[in-house]
């Protein structure tokens, strides 16, 4: 799940016209990562608008000119629920640390602050837990989250099914089932909405 779960990531980032970097080509089996293997990808975004300043803490399509360079974290657990608990480990953030940091600084060079970025499934849904998840972030150094179901509803929105996907087989899938009718396009269910309907996202 981790390689699909980094390939959204990848194709989310090279969409809105970051350079993605991915930081390691092996993968750490047999020890504990050090704090810069527990980067995945740097990203450089060459049209960030430094007037805009930061990003929000949550992060959307219109937060992303405000994002210049950053270190990208990819925690795929679609089927945990992450929380405070979940953010206690300390194994979790050791990509914070300093050594991460220099890592990346050596990379991306020295050119403007370089935001901690975490991909995560989803916050939680209670409001109390969510603004405790958020403050433990926070107060751990990661700078912003981003959340898969928006990256892949931008995904889904910008693929177009008379467009042969043949150099990444994530965007040909979705494609595939756009072009059969088994997926819908955001725009659609949001129309659905307007209408007071139940969004639908296949067909029988």
């Amino acid at each position: 799940m981790s390689a699909v779960g980094e390939s959204i990531v990848r194709e989310f980032f090279e969409l809105n016209g970051f350079l993605v970097c991915q930081h390691r080509k092996y993968a750490v089996m047999a020890r504990a990562k050090t704090a810069d293997e527990e980067i995945d990808f740097l990203v450089h975004n060459p049209h960030a608008d430094p007037a805009a300043g930061p990003p929000n803490f949550i992060i959307g399509s219109d937060d992303l000119k405000r994002v210049a360079r950053a270190i990208v974290v990819v925690k795929p657990w679609h089927t945990e629920r992450f929380g405070p608990s979940v953010v206690s480990k300390t194994q979790l953030l050791k990509f914070v640390e300093k050594r991460s940091l220099d890592a990346a600084d050596r990379r991306l060079g020295h050119d403007g602050p370089l935001l901690k970025l975490l991909v995560l499934p989803d916050l939680p849904a209670s409001e109390s837990l969510k603004s405790k998840t958020i403050e433990l972030l926070r107060a751990a150094g990661v700078d912003a989250v981003i959340i898969f179901r928006m990256m892949l509803l931008e995904l889904i929105g910008s693929v177009e099914v008379n467009r042969n996907y043949a150099k990444s087989d994530l965007l040909q899938i979705i494609r595939l089932l756009k072009l059969y009718h088994l997926l819908k396009s955001p725009q659609l269910d949001l129309f659905a909405r307007k209408r007071g309907q139940k969004p639908e996202t296949s067909s029988q």
